[in-house]
């Protein structure tokens, strides 16, 4: 069954993709969907036979990959309870995904490509979530960074694209150089690439005596500090993967794609990567608390700060996007206190509410003529009811309304910041409080800028709004259903009582039920201060985008320079090509003309080319063609012959 569900995506791929012109568009549709359509069913079925049943580890082997002197790798399928909740996850989201891209992408000519890649994306995060080895992990890894790479650049004719997916590749390669660095450590601290090898040998790799165990950048580095530098290496990546502040530059850019692969990066495969591999190695981070602080710090920074940016975008797709940024830090918090499975259970239920809120702003730009900018939207509400509520669905979850699944998930990632250990965890926890406050006012900005008010869009555009077939709604509402009730029946084994019988090891164990034990017995005040949060940022939105809206335009005129600030996204985009990008062109025009022109091809091959041009150009004028030259040149030369050998004959006596 495993294998099915990693290899199905897989064949939909190949055939979409090899013989997609000759089925045609809608057959290509129709198998990759309804392969994905399988896959999640099996997921799910996977899911509850791991999470609820007997066994903790299932491992279906596929293949022998690498085997070099003591160095031997399989491809191996493991599936653990944390394996099952992101098979659950990709699949389920991807499967929607395909479905909806039936309807939006009915009038691309390139579908079979379009639903190849959607597929391959889905197989390439099977693969890292199924891996039992860092280096089958490190395959999908790189997979999903292809498959990004190519559907971010899937309309390639518009050069904002093909800038966007290779700002994705080129942020994504400096995460990985880490990622695979990190690698290296560990095989060399634990001697094997093998999960259950590298925890059973890290049980007591910190405990022994002090002694040099790593050489890195020309220092020696004992346990603690090997494991530390490991550690942080291997955050890089996620960093990377996952859109950490500083590596975060390439995610809102990523928009660029079509809709439906903005929701699937998002939601559930790529972003999500970085935080399932910490996941997965917490028993190795465990072992160094400084690199948790450092994962705290960046998690709440990086919460903030997505937070503060979306307050003013008004690209409906970047608003969500940097929500996808911000909630990604909040998993991150959660990871750096040791409440590990707070921060899946936040990706899990992320997914569900995230896919809906891509898709549902999907079907708003399909209902306005592909219109993106929500100053142009605004009463839309009557027009599209359906996406209307599912958009306020969505909405609600993300902003922690009551009883919803993000209110379970985001209040315990809360709640573990608060009661956390490192020296960041309370600066986690203002933080994340904040961003609490700054997500609710820029959800219900966009729900309000966009369904709300007088129409701003042309009156031609107004006549054609119409809602989405039921082909884009239908996942509409069945992730609205994960948006409500996910959290509400999920959260007793994710982080409550269900927790031992549901993770059976799958992640480190004992600091976490600290954190569990803690959580709920966190002060009062604590518990409110997310819906208190919640409240202020609905209240504030209501009041400039209902009651007053010239309010916006006048504080953005008042502090202009905050607000050009925060649009410019912290000008971070324009620092790093200040720092990075026009010093590495500068310094490619050097090499190129200076260096390769100048310098190699001058005195190298076109050097020698023009000196033999010179040769051959002064003996081409001794090919004159007449004959008194000819016997001219003769007479030189008996005369020099008979010359040398007088001057030789002379010499010899």
């Amino acid at each position: 069954m495993y294998q099915l569900i990693v290899f199905l995506p897989l064949i939909g791929f190949l055939i979409a993709g090899i013989f997609g012109r000759v089925i045609g568009a809608k057959a290509s549709e129709y198998v990759t969907s309804g392969l994905l359509i399988v896959a999640a069913i099996l997921s799910w079925i996977g899911f509850f036979s791991i999470g609820y049943g007997e066994t903790a580890v299932v491992k279906e082997p596929v293949m022998r990959w690498i085997t070099s002197g003591t160095f031997d790798v399989e491809w191996t399928i493991r599936v653990d309870t944390l394996t099952a909740v992101m098979l659950v996850v990709v699949n389920s989201v991807s499967a929607l995904v395909h479905v909806y891209s039936i309807g939006y992408m009915h009038h691309d000519p390139h579908r079979p490509r379009f639903f190849a890649y959607l597929s391959l994306f889905t197989f390439a995060m099977l693969t890292l979530v199924t891996s039992d080895n860092l280096l089958q992990m490190f395959f999908g890894w790189e997979g999903v960074g292809l498959a990004s790479y190519l559907l971010i650049g899937f309309w390639y004719q518009k050069p904002s694209a093909n800038a966007a997916a290779m700002k994705a590749f080129v942020v994504n390669r400096v995460g990985d150089f880490g990622f695979i660095l990190g690698i290296f450590g560990v095989f060399v601290l634990f001697g094997s690439a093998d999960y259950d090898a590298i925890f059973a040998n890290a049980q007591g790799f910190a405990e022994g005596e002090p002694k040099v165990v790593l050489d890195f950048l020309g220092y020696q580095l004992t346990q603690d500090a090997a494991l530390t530098v490991t550690c942080l290496l291997l955050f890089m990546g996620a960093m990377g993967k996952s859109a950490q502040f500083l590596l975060h530059t390439w995610l809102p850019d990523a928009m660029e794609g079509p809709t439906p692969v903005s929701a699937l990066i998002h939601a559930a495969t790529m972003v999500t990567a970085g935080v399932f591999m910490v996941a997965r190695l917490s028993p190795v981070f465990e072992l160094s608390h400084t690199a948790l602080t450092v994962v705290t710090f960046f998690g709440a920074t990086t919460a903030f700060f997505a937070a503060t940016v979306g307050l003013v975008q008004n690209d409906i797709k970047r608003v969500i996007a940097y929500s996808t940024c911000s909630q990604l830090g909040y998993m991150f918090v959660a990871l750096g206190v040791g409440g590990y499975s707070i921060a899946i259970f936040h990706l899990f239920t992320h997914a569900f509410f995230k896919a809906l809120l891509f898709l549902g702003a999907g079907s708003v730009i399909h209902a306005v003529s592909n219109e993106q900018d929500m100053r142009k939207m605004g009463g839309l509400a009557k027009h599209i009811p359906l996406t209307y509520w599912m958009m306020v669905i969505g909405t609600l979850a993300l902003t922690g309304f009551p009883l919803t699944a993000g209110f379970f998930s985001k209040d315990g990632v809360i709640e573990a910041a608060y009661v956390g250990h490192n020296a960041f965890a309370m600066y986690g926890f203002w933080l994340t409080v904040a961003a609490a406050g700054l997500t609710s006012f820029y959800s219900w900005r966009l729900a309000f800028m966009t369904f709300h008010g007088k129409p701003r869009a042309s009156v031609d555009v107004m006549k054609h709004v119409h809602e989405s077939p039921l082909v884009m709604t239908v996942p509409l509402m069945i992730l609205a259903v994960g948006a409500l009730f996910a959290g509400l029946v999920f959260a007793g084994v994710f982080m409550g009582e269900g927790y031992e019988g549901f993770w059976k090891g799958a992640l480190f164990t004992s600091e976490e039920n600290h954190i569990l034990h803690d959580i709920h017995e966190v002060p009062l005040w604590v518990k409110a201060s997310p819906f208190v949060m919640m409240v202020l940022g609905f209240a504030f939105a209501w009041l400039f985008y209902i009651r007053s809206p010239e309010i916006p335009r006048r504080l953005a005129e008042r502090h202009d320079g905050l607000y050009r600030f925060l649009l410019n996204k912290w000008y971070f985009d324009e620092l790093y090509d200040a720092i990075f990008v026009r010093p590495a062109m500068w310094l490619g025009r050097q090499l190129w003309k200076k260096g390769d022109m100048a310098t190699i091809d001058r005195l190298g091959p076109d050097g020698i080319a023009a000196r033999v041009q010179d040769v051959s150009s002064w003996a081409v004028r001794l090919q004159t063609g007449y004959l008194y030259h000819y016997a001219f040149a003769m007479l030189i030369g008996v005369a020099a012959l008979i010359t040398w050998s007088m001057f030789s004959v002379g010499g010899a006596h």
